[in-house]
């Protein structure tokens, strides 16, 4: 029987050795990295390099996509700020055109003079008054400016620029039309508007003579035109 329990006891022993020997390798082992197999740690590596890819052309591709967005916005802005303008500009046109209109037919009424409303060059500031006007006409019916001169003197001696001008003979206006009536086929307000006279008398000048200048050369012979 003690033999029995000394054949035990050493098993037992030995078994717990075996045990403690175990243990202390699982314990060596905790504190080591296990080892990844080398193929394993390249496709680890690959996947990651793909992800940042990846993520680099969605970043980009956000970029773009703002960059055009905004240029579309600008764009959008410009075409509305351009139409504003020209819409602005015809209002503006429009208005100065209802006020001209207004303003004549009140002249009309009245029978006070109808001012005149289009556009002065340069050329022909240094004038005032039914002068400017018929420079501005003149040069709008298509003769020089070098014209001028000739028509200032033909009319400073036929009315004196004067748009109520009567001539007895019934001749009228700037041009002394005869009669005065024919100024008419431009418009009805011929007595009381110099641009409608000075219109009738350039189309006059221009049948009759070609130019001012060879209705001047007539006037300083026959005293007439």
């Amino acid at each position: 029987m003690s033999r029995h329990l000394s054949r035990v006891g050493v098993r037992v022993v030995s078994v717990g050795l075996l045990v403690a020997g175990a243990a202390g390798g699982i314990a060596l082992g905790q504190g080591r990295p296990v080892p990844v197999p080398a193929g394993r740690a390249d496709l680890a590596v690959l996947a990651e390099a793909d992800d940042m890819q990846l993520l680099k052309a969605r970043q980009n591709a956000h970029v773009a996509a703002r960059a055009w967005q905004r240029e579309a916005e600008t764009e959008a802005a410009e075409k509305a700020a351009a139409e504003a303008r020209t819409a602005a500009g015809r209002a503006h046109h429009l208005a100065k055109a209802v006020t001209a209109e207004k303003a004549a037919a009140k002249a009309k009424a009245s029978g006070a003079t109808v001012p005149y409303n289009g556009p002065i060059p340069g050329s022909c500031q240094e004038f005032s008054g039914n002068r400017e006007t018929g420079c501005a006409l003149m040069l709008a019916a298509g003769f020089g400016i070098d014209q001028f001169p000739c028509l200032n003197n033909l009319w400073k001696k036929e009315s004196g620029w004067n748009h109520r001008a009567a001539n007895p003979s019934g001749a009228y206006g700037i041009p002394q039309a005869f009669p005065g009536s024919k100024m008419s086929a431009i418009a009805d307000d011929w007595k009381t508007n110099p641009a409608t006279q000075i219109k009738w008398g350039l189309g006059y000048v221009k049948g009759k003579y070609g130019t001012p200048c060879g209705a001047w050369s007539h006037w300083q012979s026959a005293h007439s035109y």
